[in-house]
């Protein structure tokens, strides 16, 4: 059945006759006109003759099912919008909807408020995805201010251009100092929300008890030194982007909290009594093992599944063949902008030391080095001694963390740090913590042991509680059980 109102067209493909006519009601009263299917192969058929704007899928249809027809039209016409409407609540349907392309996921029943409003924001992302980039952005040497051109950050921005026209949250995972902000930046800035704001915000930077003013923004009065009704990092970023890095260090409150917004669209201010509505893409970035956290029960599982529509692993600069060279005359400029003056370039034998430093601190780590470099040098050029000393000193060797060949002293004694020489020797190590020549004179129990090897493979590992049970060559359930039994949760 197709309505006779003029205006963009959107196609209803759902079983139930009563949903579709309201549905239809609802669209031709906002001035677009409808075309109504009982099942994907009508649905289908329609396509032949007429491309609609919009499609509201139902995701139980009989026949060919709902998923089935949403490949397909993600294949023949991968521009056209597509809402996916489910009674199935679980957050794993909505996360599988969307990799398959839907741009949301609706559980029945839906009312008209939700329903126009998803199909608004569907179809103002369409435009962005119907135009095809003028030329592939991996062949050159940079990617919206991005800088790589190694096998992984190729990678990196074929992915970034992918999901950039697409309005669905994603996930960067990567360490400290990769660039999750730059790439996150670039997502934006290749979307259609790229004239509204990018509100970038640190979440470990916020204090637990500042961090609901942060986001949801606050009303005068609301708590003690609030002068002056602020808004939030959601209400400022209406239009555009909200960036939250570190999201893993979100409080369990706070998230319950992210989690509706995501699925409402608004929220209230601390103290107010009024809805705000805000229209905002999420792009969230950890260095941590999320899916780890929802194990332990330290992140919302409900959460996870909605912001890790697409995941972007970002590789640490040690494993980025060749980008070293690139990076640092861009680095080197900036800082010599930064300083007034100062060299522009580096020996020959600098940048050799450079290669064979490992960046445990990644891009950050280098351009910290290079603003050091800068101030020391005397001359044009940045050589060998300008560099600090864990940089000129280092041999090239394993990237790992030192391995121990002794005992520790003690369960507290987790070896040297990143901030300790890594090139320190076995025998000087062994110097200060001699091998004990008989059980006796072990300093820990066997016990003692155990606890140590769990607590030195977490500090490696950053807390990533999957390549710790992994490194420690036992499960992920059995590392639980003696996280739980030693205390360390």
């Amino acid at each position: 059945m197709q309505s006779p109102a003029i205006g963009p067209l959107v196609v209803l493909v759902d079983r139930d006759p009563e949903s579709r006519a309201a549905a239809a009601g609802w669209f031709s009263d906002s001035g677009m006109r409808t075309v109504e299917c009982a099942d994907a192969e009508s649905f289908l058929q329609s396509l032949r003759s007429d491309l609609p704007a919009l499609v509201c899928l139902d995701g139980s249809l009989p026949g060919m099912s709902g998923r089935q027809a949403l490949v397909a039209v993600r294949e023949r016409h991968p521009s056209v919008p597509v809402l996916v409407v489910g009674s199935d609540a679980s957050p794993e349907s909505a996360v599988e909807a969307m990799r398959e392309g839907a741009n949301d996921y609706l559980r029945k029943p839906v009312d008209r408020d939700r329903l126009m409003s998803a199909a608004q924001r569907a179809l103002r992302s369409s435009d962005l995805t119907q135009s095809a980039p003028s030329e592939d952005p991996v062949e050159e040497v940079s990617y919206s201010g991005v800088i790589g051109r190694s096998s992984r950050m190729r990678e990196v921005f074929r992915q970034v251009d992918r999901v950039a026209g697409r309005d669905i949250s994603v996930l960067i995972r990567g360490d400290s100092g990769t660039g999750k902000e730059l790439i996150a930046r670039a997502i934006h800035e290749n979307s259609r929300r790229a004239g509204g704001p990018f509100v970038a915000i640190n979440c470990a930077a916020i204090p637990e008890s500042l961090q609901d003013s942060e986001l949801f923004g606050h009303e005068r009065g609301s708590f003690t030194g609030a002068h002056k009704a602020r808004a939030g990092c959601f209400e400022r970023a209406d239009g555009g982007t909200l960036f939250l890095d570190e999201v893993a260090e979100l409080s369990l409150a706070v998230q319950a909290k992210l989690l509706r917004v995501l699925q409402e669209r608004s929220f209230d201010r601390l103290g107010g009594i009024r809805a705000v509505q805000s229209d905002f893409r999420l792009i969230t970035a950890t260095h941590r093992g999320l899916r780890d956290m929802v194990e332990v029960n330290r992140f919302r599982e409900d959460l996870y599944f909605r912001i890790v529509v697409f995941e972007i692993e970002l590789p640490p600069l040690r494993l980025r063949e060749g980008d070293l060279r690139l990076l640092v005359p861009r680095l080197l400029d900036d800082v010599s902008a930064d300083l007034g003056a100062g060299p522009r370039r580096l020996t020959e034998r600098a940048m050799e030391a450079l290669e064979r430093y490992p960046y445990p601190g990644n891009v950050r780590e280098l351009e910290n080095i290079l603003q050091c470099a800068a101030v020391l040098a005397t001359g044009e050029e940045i050589d060998l001694e300008d560099l600090p000393a864990r940089v000129r000193e280092h041999d090239g060797g394993s990237t790992e963390s030192p391995r121990w060949t002794v005992l520790p002293r003690g369960p507290n004694d987790l070896g040297p740090t990143d901030s300790q020489d890594p090139s320190m020797s076995a025998a000087e190590r062994s110097t200060e913590r001699p091998t004990p020549k008989s059980l006796a004179e072990l300093p820990l129990t066997l016990e003692d042991l155990e606890r140590w090897a769990v607590k030195r493979a977490l500090r490696d590992k950053n807390g990533r509680l999957t390549e710790a049970a992994k490194a420690l060559g036992i499960g992920r359930t059995t590392l639980y059980r003696k996280l739980q039994k030693y205390g360390l949760r």
